[in-house]
Formats: C-alpha cells, sequence, structure tokens
C-alpha cells in the first residue's frame, strides 16, 4: 500500500528571498541596509518584509525612521527562520555547486599598512581565481561599522572586544619589542621591563600600558614617550631613524629585523596578551560565498605559522 503525500496548501507557501531578507534585516536592524544586499531598493525591500508580515498574519517588526526591531512575533519567527534558512542551503548545497559560486561586489574593510603589505598583493590572485568577484578595499586605521558603512569584511589586528560580530582568526600576530642598533649604542639595552620606564618608548594609540609575563609573575609597564601615533608606518620609519623603543608585528618589521636594520630587545620576557588578526562580518546568517571565499583564500595564502614568521620572507 503506498500513501500520497497531502496536496500543499497554498497558505503554506513562504518565499525564501523573503524570508532571508527578513533574517538580514533584523540582524542589521536596517531593512534598507538588507535590501542593499539582495539587490532591492529600500521601497521593494519593505514591501517583501511587508507580504512576509501578510503571508504569516503576524508582525515581525517594529518600524521607527531610522531602525528597526524585533517583535515578539518576530523572535519566534527569526530562529524558525534561521534554521530553514539553513536546511535550504544544505539541500543546495548538495546537489551541486553552480548556486553557490562566489558572485558580486565585495566591501573589504582594513588597516591600512597591513592591507597594503599583505592583502594588496594578493587581490589581483583573488580576482583571477573568482571572475564573478569585484573588490572594493578600503584601507584606513579608522575602525569602520559593518552595517552603517555597508562592508561585507573587515580584518582587524588586535585582540577583539566582544560585540555581535562574528570573528574568524586569519593568522597569529606574534609581536616583539625592537629598536634599531644605534638607538642600543647611544641609550643602552633595557634588561628587564621596569627599564622601559627610562627609555624612549613609542607607542601606538596612547596604548602606553605594556604588559609582560616574568618569572615572579605579570608585569604592566607604564611607558613614556615623545611620539604617538595610530599609524603602524610612522612608528617603523621613527624606529629605523633610531628613534626609540616600540612593540610591533612581525607582519610589519620582520625584513628589517632579517637585515639587521633593526633588533629585538627583553627577549626572555614574552609580552602577556596574546594577539591574533580577525575576520569579521555581521552574522553566521546566510553569508554570502564572496565573503566565505576571501576569508579562505586569506587563511590560506597567510598559513599556519603565518609566512611572515618564517625565516625566508623579505618583504614584497
Amino acid at each position: 500500500m503506498t500513501f500520497a503525500a497531502p496536496a500543499p496548501d497554498p497558505r503554506d507557501r513562504l518565499d525564501l528571498l523573503d524570508v532571508a531578507l527578513f533574517v538580514r534585516a533584523a540582524l542589521l536592524a536596517n531593512v534598507s541596509a538588507a535590501g542593499r544586499e539582495f539587490g532591492l531598493s529600500p521601497a521593494v525591500a519593505s514591501a517583501r518584509i511587508a507580504n512576509l508580515e501578510h503571508e504569516l498574519g503576524a508582525r515581525l517588526l517594529h518600524r521607527t525612521t531610522r531602525r528597526i526591531s524585533l517583535t515578539q512575533d518576530g523572535e519566534v519567527f527569526m530562529s524558525r527562520a534561521q534554521t530553514l534558512l539553513e536546511a535550504a542551503a544544505a539541500a543546495r548545497a548538495s546537489v551541486g555547486r553552480a548556486q553557490a559560486e562566489p558572485q558580486g561586489r565585495l566591501r573589504v574593510s582594513m588597516p591600512s599598512s597591513f592591507g597594503r603589505q599583505h592583502v594588496s598583493p594578493a587581490i589581483a590572485a583573488f580576482l583571477r581565481r573568482y571572475p564573478g568577484v569585484s573588490v572594493d578595499l578600503r584601507l584606513t586605521d579608522h575602525i569602520v561599522d559593518l552595517v552603517d558603512g555597508g562592508v561585507d569584511l573587515a580584518i582587524r589586528i588586535g585582540a577583539l572586544k566582544d560585540s555581535s560580530l562574528v570573528a574568524r582568526r586569519l593568522a597569529a600576530n606574534r609581536r616583539v619589542l625592537c629598536c634599531a642598533p644605534a638607538y642600543l649604542a647611544e641609550h643602552g639595552a633595557p634588561h628587564h621591563p621596569s627599564d622601559l620606564a627610562a627609555h624612549e618608548c613609542i607607542v601606538l594609540s596612547e596604548q602606553r600600558d605594556w604588559s609582560f609575563v616574568t618569572p615572579a609573575g605579570p608585569v604592566s609597564v607604564r611607558v613614556e614617550g615623545r611620539l604617538a601615533t595610530d599609524n603602524g608606518e610612522v612608528i617603523r620609519d621613527a624606529l629605523l631613524d633610531g628613534f626609540g623603543i616600540a612593540l610591533k608585528s612581525m607582519w610589519d618589521v620582520a625584513p628589517h629585523l632579517k637585515s639587521g636594520a633593526l633588533v629585538t630587545v627583553l627577549d626572555s620576557y614574552p609580552l602577556a596578551e596574546t594577539v591574533a588578526i580577525w575576520a569579521v562580518y555581521p552574522s553566521r546568517a546566510f553569508v554570502p560565498p564572496k565573503t566565505l571565499a576571501f576569508i579562505e583564500f586569506l587563511a590560506e595564502r597567510f598559513g599556519d605559522p603565518p609566512y611572515w614568521d618564517g625565516p625566508h620572507w623579505d618583504g614584497w
């Protein structure tokens, strides 16, 4: 005996695009921003969400002139909607890759110096690998709001603050204390972290508390110096000119350490804080293939450990 499936009720049909649009609008707290991700005008995006609410017979979003928030019904539907989209994506992936090929414009933000040194040389290779993608690369030393700025992905360096963003670790960010041999010849070398208080230290964005691991326990030193800047290249230039000691990432100074233009100090006292290079993006729900492709491309290119920590890299 066989059983026929019941005929679908037209009232049970939901458009997955409307569902995906609702999820993105809720996560971004902005219907227009969600619409842009789907190539829809604000009016069309709003109309599609209104249609979804009509189909469900429930209001999902509270709307104001600037932002939106979930209603009680919206909160209930949100978790179910995300599960629905994940199931649909898994079903699509199980039968082919055509719909998952990276497509569209990818907007990426990252620190200027890191971007120029380690991402810019790789962009052409990425674009050749994914001919359906175009890249809008934004190099800035300021933290960009991904939602308000319409940015798909940001690369950030350091310890991440708690936020609603999703983070993927791309590479280790090993840091060292370094200076020019000329500085040591003139001022002598520090032998303990506490000695730094008497040295000319160059600081990044007023980060004057440097913490170390010592046999006696953690030690934090408040460093002083006449030069503070939010730009890592300014610090590197001052170091190479023999002015002061600074805390620098290996991705920035490895070639200069290899050539002897810079040398490390206090190698016996590791830094207390371990930091990394991260890719961050707004949410896990419906992450575009272009975003995932760029993250995987960079992680593969940087390597583990990253190439700048190896003995052979001498800069681009």
